[in-house]
């Protein structure tokens, strides 16, 4: 069992953090964070080297192996962070995928797999985390400014689904799950979405950002707890590409003010953020 000294000890848990943007967040994190800072990553020898090369920089992270993508991975890991920590102080979902812009690869399979991580298994992770997250608490999930712009592409129905007060969580994970399903039979145009399944998953993401902040309102009012979906930019990355405008270090400011928005802070919360700004939905 775990001693008290950890039990008090703060976490912060960052998925998908073995390069790129989560490794920038988890390098911020070392620098800011008052506590334990885990990178994590499916591959075990890949996030242990991220883990050393941030040690060769004079800073401490801890790895723990976690894939965003399976179920036992998720469970297993939020049952280690319950038995060591008590509990998770700042989670961000980073781990995310995109296609090239040139990828050939089939619309439908590129809807299925970036649904899948992008929308899916971060939903997961809010699922199995939510519950562990410590009062006052911050919750930062990644996502993107074409996120909006593709809101602002859809069918003026799904653009007033997707900006509704009441839209719950069964009712966006039924749309998302039929954007997948029109985009298999080609016919996704047709029920109003546009070409884009990246630009669909972060759409998600944001919505579901907004509807789990409400809930956290509802049934957790006192404990402090924010919860926003953070654009970092446009940033150079395996993922977007090398003539993007930001380093992934600055592709982290963002994400790493909402993680650490001081005691005490009521706002942001349930709001899409950008450039430390709250942006429009």
């Amino acid at each position: 069992m775990s001693s008290a000294a950890e039990m008090s000890t703060r976490v912060a848990v960052v998925t998908g953090s073995n390069k790129g943007i989560g490794l920038a967040i988890v390098r911020a994190l070392c620098q800011q964070f008052q506590g334990d800072v885990y990178l994590t990553a499916r591959d075990k020898g890949r996030g242990q080297a991220a883990v050393e090369s941030l040690a060769s920089e004079g800073l401490k992270a801890l790895f723990h192996q976690l894939d965003v993508g399976d179920l036992n991975s998720i469970s297993s890991s939020a049952a280690f962070f319950k038995e060591k920590y008590g509990g998770v102080d700042v989670l961000i979902n980073n781990a995310g995928i995109a296609f090239g812009v040139g990828d050939t690869t089939p619309f439908a399979v590129q809807a299925e797999v970036t649904l899948k991580t992008n929308f899916f298994a971060a939903r997961d992770m809010l699922t199995h985390f939510l519950p562990l997250i410590k009062a006052g608490g911050r919750v930062v999930n990644i996502s993107s400014f074409v996120g909006s712009s593709t809101l602002a592409k859809c069918s003026p129905v799904l653009q007033q689904r997707f900006r509704s007060e009441d839209i719950t969580e069964d009712e966006l994970v039924g749309l998302m799950q039929r954007f997948v399903d029109q985009a298999q039979k080609g016919e996704h145009k047709q029920g109003g979405w546009p070409d884009t399944a990246y630009g669909v998953s972060k759409l998600g993401l944001t919505v579901l950002s907004m509807i789990l902040a409400r809930r956290l309102s509802q049934q957790r009012p006192n404990d402090g707890i924010l919860l926003n979906a953070a654009c970092p930019g446009w940033v150079r990355t395996d993922m977007a590409g090398q003539a993007a405008e930001k380093s992934p270090d600055e592709g982290a400011v963002t994400p790493v003010y909402l993680a650490l928005l001081p005691p005490g802070a009521t706002e942001p919360h349930g709001k899409f953020v950008s450039e430390k700004e709250v942006q429009p939905w």
